[in-house]
């Protein structure tokens, strides 16, 4: 399996855990699952991040997931999510998940860092602990309440090469992709950008010149195309496309209905045997069914009519 490099570009799917209805890991979904995501365009895996309800599994569960999606995969790279409060943990899967065949591991930042300098630190002391691995540093303010600066960002990138990628979904943030490859034109060593929230602004963040998606919308093919089409020039057909999914997009993102919402989609494309949750975790209500199936039926208009 390849490893995840800065000049990584494309899809990586955040993928979900799939679950039975009792809350056990649905394994046969999970093999089905990572077909679905590799038919409908992504380039990649990551497995096990906020979205793939990683915290909720125990060890076994983790390593096993880890293995069961490798397994399927085959040559195409897996990231996995290893953050965890303590350092001993985030060593001991890594050089686990790494042996298994890992692309890479991707590590946010606990909420207990509070400057600038004490995130400078903890990232110096991720790359101790996870030796060779290349490393995702997942930039996600919203979630970890961490606010990392361009400017430390620059300097934790510069002074460790293993950190070969940035997960960004700060928001707003279109001005941070901007001044990353700013810096890179001066000189600063390159670093892969792949952007997640759900891809609520991915056609803005190619268009600053990012390398693609790490996000977990159901419909990976919307994804897919809007990276291809960025870069060829074609920013009318990309703009159309991600348009017409955008009202499912942005529902997706409340907070606390979205893995439901994104659950229920790749149920019902057949990707999952059951849209379960495990506990606590809700699915959606009668009412959030119903807005999402008028979503559904608009988007398959509007793709219908762009052809």
């Amino acid at each position: 399996m390849p490893l995840i490099s800065t000049q990584s570009k494309g899809v990586y799917v955040i993928a979900v855990t799939p679950f039975t209805d009792n809350g056990d890991v649905d394994y046969d979904s999970l093999d089905r699952l990572v077909d679905f995501y590799f038919e409908h365009g992504a380039d990649g895996l990551t497995i096990l991040g906020m979205m793939g309800e990683a915290p909720k599994l125990t060890q076994k569960e983790t390593l096993e997931v880890s293995r069961r999606v490798m397994a399927r995969a085959g040559d195409k790279p897996v990231v996995v999510g290893v953050s965890a409060p303590g350092l001993a943990a985030i060593g001991e899967v890594s050089a686990a998940v790494m042996d298994m065949g890992a692309a890479g591991v991707m590590v946010a930042p606990p909420s207990s860092l509070t400057t600038n300098e004490s995130i400078f630190g903890y990232y110096a002391n991720v790359v101790a602990a996870t030796g060779e691995a290349p490393i995702v540093l997942q930039d996600f303010p919203l979630s970890t309440k961490v606010n990392i600066s361009t400017d430390t960002l620059g300097r934790i990138l510069e002074a460790h090469p293993s950190i070969v990628m940035l997960k960004h979904e700060d928001w707003p943030g279109l001005a941070k992709v901007s001044a990353l490859r700013a810096a890179e034109e001066k000189g600063r060593r390159r670093t892969a950008i792949l952007c997640g929230n759900g891809g609520l602004f991915l056609l803005d963040e190619m268009l600053r010149g990012a390398d693609g998606a790490m996000t977990g919308y159901a419909y990976p093919e919307m994804m897919r195309d809007v990276v291809a089409l960025v870069p060829k020039g074609d920013v009318e057909r990309a703009s159309d496309i991600f348009d017409a999914h955008m009202p499912l997009v942005r529902y997706e993102q409340q907070p606390g209905l979205g893995l439901g919402v994104r659950k229920y989609l790749l149920h019902k494309r057949g990707a999952i045997a059951s849209s379960a949750q495990r506990k606590p975790g809700a699915g959606l209500d009668a009412a959030a069914i119903a807005d999402v199936e008028r979503m559904l039926a608009r988007l398959t208009r509007r793709l219908a009519e762009l052809g």
